[in-house]
């Protein structure tokens, strides 16, 4: 009985060394690969799929860590085009700030050696047109400080929205007159939504200020306004170039300028900040366009929260 006991015991001890020395072996196999693994995704190595073969916990992990290998790679790859892009933005906004002040000193150099009112009268309006690209600019510049900082805050009110277009159509008439374009509206005068007057009056502008800029002279922009059973739909439609279909879907990010159009002033959040303050009232943005009919815009903003 004896023997018994103490074999049961010597058996149980064994057992249990044998338990322990393969967990600790294990645990130190689990540790070492998730050191390799993840040490070579910090080095800006995906991980590859590999297939099961054993259904066990590090095969699970490791299915894991490939999925993560997978979003850390995109978001890398995200951040390395944003970078680019804002690096090209700075290029870009220096460039047409130098040429702006090199403009605005030429005139004035010009303007004091010259006697004829007519011609200094004629180097004013060109001086004008250079201070309304900086504050262009310097506008640009205070927006997309808003939208980094996020201080764009929505307070929605009841209120009129053809107070609301008439806030946004008057910060572009000048544009469009210059051009020789006409901005012709349709609305109900009595209609009231509850939205953010003025953050959705610096969407509908930013639309409509691209429209004017890429609608030749003499073209035509339509606003009609419908209100549908869910959604009021604000619509804005020009004769301009149009927009390519593979391209649509890319207009609303950030600092998205298209290749043939870096002659315009602009910095590419128009488009972006636009959707966002829609966005943010629960709405959307749909953009209906092709390559030399011009382009449609369709704001939809909610009849109830």
């Amino acid at each position: 009985m004896i023997f018994i006991i103490f074999f049961s015991l010597v058996f149980i001890t064994t057992f249990a060394l044998w338990k322990y020395v393969r967990l600790k072996h294990d645990v130190y196999e689990y540790t070492e690969k998730l050191d390799n693994t993840i040490n070579y995704m910090l080095k800006n190595g995906e991980l590859k799929t590999t297939p099961y073969e054993n259904d066990d916990l590090w095969e699970k992990i490791y299915e894991k860590l490939v999925r993560l290998s997978h979003l850390y790679t995109h978001k890398n790859l995200e951040i390395s085009e944003e970078k680019d892009k804002l690096k090209e933005l700075v290029s870009d906004i220096s460039h047409q700030t130098k040429t702006s002040i090199a403009n605005i000193k030429l005139y004035l150099e010009i303007m004091t050696d010259e006697s004829d009112f007519k011609k200094n009268q004629e180097y004013m309006r060109k001086m004008n047109g250079q201070i309304d690209k900086l504050d262009f600019l310097l506008q640009s510049m205070v927006k997309m400080s808003r939208l980094e900082t996020g201080t764009i805050k929505i307070q929605k009110q009841n209120v009129l929205l053809a107070d609301t277009l008439a806030m946004a159509i008057s910060n572009v008439v000048i544009k469009a007159d210059k051009k020789n374009i006409k901005i012709d509206v349709q609305y109900d005068e009595q209609l009231m939504l509850k939205h953010d007057k003025k953050w959705t009056a610096e969407a509908i502008f930013n639309i409509l200020d691209n429209a004017v800029k890429y609608t030749e002279v003499g073209g035509n922009i339509h606003v009609v306004v419908c209100r549908q059973e869910l959604f009021t739909k604000i619509s804005i439609e020009d004769t301009g170039k149009g927009i390519a279909p593979e391209r649509q879907a890319t207009i609303f990010t950030r600092f998205y300028r298209e290749p043939e159009v870096h002659d315009k002033e602009g910095i590419g959040i128009g488009l972006y900040l636009a959707r966002e303050i829609i966005t943010l009232q629960n709405g959307y943005i749909e953009v209906q366009s092709q390559i030399g009919q011009g382009s449609k815009f369709i704001i939809y903003l909610p009849n109830r929260d």
